[in-house]
């Protein structure tokens, strides 16, 4: 019913804007991006590297007539499709020899979850509780298995659990347990992990994953530290996510 609902509450440029499979592009008040990136901003993040596709975009478009005062975009162009890891290798020039933050264009993160990782000194990971997500985000438990489940060892990220397509976790996994952590692909990293990016064998669904890359390099032995929060994220995978988003954001200011 929930989702039944917030399809049939979706205005027309709402449902163009997802159907170019654009999701930071979908407007709320504004594209939710702008969320995205004023909560970056908010969190001490003066720098913003944009991952897109080749020619004209709306993304490009779009900011090229905002006026920021607080960011600074840069563009990276990923020749085709291929994965968060391959969209994360397009970005080297950018990344350069410095420790970034790297996050999904379709999630909302709590500013004080991003502030904690900008904090953290070192490359590392903010884990979710499932309980959390269930209980203060938009995200069903069923819709769980679609994320790395991560375990930690002394404080160190120890490893991502995840199958190449279809179902990504093991049936034995105990979804429905609260204390359950789970990878919302929120990263701190440092230019160590592009090598495994650019080897990283493609998943059952074609793709070059950024978690398969960072659990290929914490085998390898680097190493990642991993904080827990208690917070939801918003999730925007979904044309049914769209309208209990909007309503979630409905309050929050953006100032880029």
């Amino acid at each position: 019913m929930r989702q039944a609902h917030a399809a049939s509450a979706l205005t027309d440029a709402q449902s163009q804007a997802a159907d170019t499979g654009i999701k930071g592009m979908i407007p709320l008040r504004r594209p939710f991006l702008d969320y995205v990136l004023s909560g970056l901003a908010d969190a001490g993040v003066g720098e913003v590297c944009l991952v897109i596709a080749p020619g004209p975009n709306p993304i490009r478009q779009h900011y090229r007539g905002q006026q920021l005062r607080r960011l600074a975009l840069t563009y990276a162009e990923q020749a085709e499709p291929l994965g968060t890891a391959d969209a994360l290798a397009a970005a080297e020039r950018f990344i350069g020899s410095d420790q970034f933050l790297c996050l999904n264009s379709d999630n909302y993160y709590p500013v004080d979850v991003l502030r904690r990782l900008t904090a953290l000194g070192a490359p590392g990971v903010v884990l979710f509780k499932a309980g959390a997500l269930v209980r203060s985000s938009n995200i069903p438990a069923e819709r769980l298995r679609q994320f790395a489940f991560c375990e930690i060892r002394g404080g160190y990220l120890s490893a991502l659990r995840e199958k190449p397509g279809g179902t990504r976790v093991p049936s034995e996994t105990p979804v429905s347990s609260p204390d359950t952590l789970i990878s919302m692909n929120l990263w701190r990293l440092s230019p160590e992990i592009l090598p495994y990016c650019r080897t990283v064998a493609r998943s059952g669904r074609g793709e070059y994953e950024l978690p398969q890359a960072i659990q290929q390099a914490v085998s390898a032995g680097m190493r990642m530290r991993a904080e827990v929060s208690e917070l939801g994220v918003l999730d925007l995978s979904m044309r049914a996510d769209i309208a209990e988003v909007a309503r979630a954001l409905d309050s929050v200011e953006v100032e880029l």
